[in-house]
């Protein structure tokens, strides 16, 4: 494992952990996006069909279980918990999720490294990742104001993609057997709906003012 891909993966992780944080400290979810989050539950579903039936390392593993066991976490607590659901604002994450995930379906049977049931789910959760943040930024830019945890956990979530695209670019020189192109295209697409995000928050960081994203 190269220091990007460790970078990426702390990122990502710490990206979680303030969400949790946010929710279990506050018991509110006011700002985050119950469609994003279920998306990113199936996109962890669908990747990490493996996690049974092959053992890479202890560290592989125990991140699999993390990502997987947090997302539905995460879900259940805006679902379920009485005070966390009644902060969720369903009247403005209203993104139609569902198309996003019928276009990656469609996307992953046509475009596959291999066209077996778990490389199609691989494909799938790729593309979905890369579009599963859509929800957040749409029901963001609706709200106009961001609160500090919602816009680091943003922060987090898009500094992992970008540590990873690093990741790829190291990989491509080092391994010479490195081919997945599938995951380094989705990730520049990903990685670039952030960058209206980047700009607004490194303004309001300069400026030392609350975070405001444009409606």
């Amino acid at each position: 494992m190269n220091i990007f891909r460790f970078a990426g993966d702390m990122t990502h992780l710490i990206s979680i952990l303030v969400l949790l944080l946010k929710i279990y400290a506050t018991k509110s979810c006011s700002g985050i996006s119950l469609k994003t989050q279920e998306l990113y539950a199936l996109v962890f579903l669908t990747r990490y069909l493996d996690l049974f039936t092959s053992y890479i390392s202890l560290y592989n593993t125990l991140m699999k279980l993390v990502f997987i066991g947090s997302s539905l976490a995460i879900v259940w607590c805006m679902r379920m918990h009485p005070a966390v659901k009644r902060s969720y604002a369903k009247e403005v994450d209203t993104f139609r999720h569902y198309y996003l995930v019928l276009a990656c379906y469609v996307l992953a049977l046509l475009v596959n490294e291999q066209f077996t049931f778990r490389e199609v789910c691989w494909a799938f959760s790729i593309y979905l990742e890369a579009v599963a943040i859509l929800p957040q930024l749409v029901l963001l830019q609706r709200s106009g104001n961001v609160d500090n945890l919602t816009g680091q956990y943003v922060l987090f979530l898009g500094a992992y993609r970008a540590f990873y695209i690093l990741n790829w670019i190291y990989r491509y020189f080092m391994e010479p057997y490195f081919t997945r192109w599938i995951g380094c295209v989705a990730g520049v697409v990903q990685t670039a709906l952030y960058a209206d995000f980047f700009y607004y928050y490194f303004i309001s960081w300069k400026n030392n003012a609350k975070l405001q994203l444009p409606a």
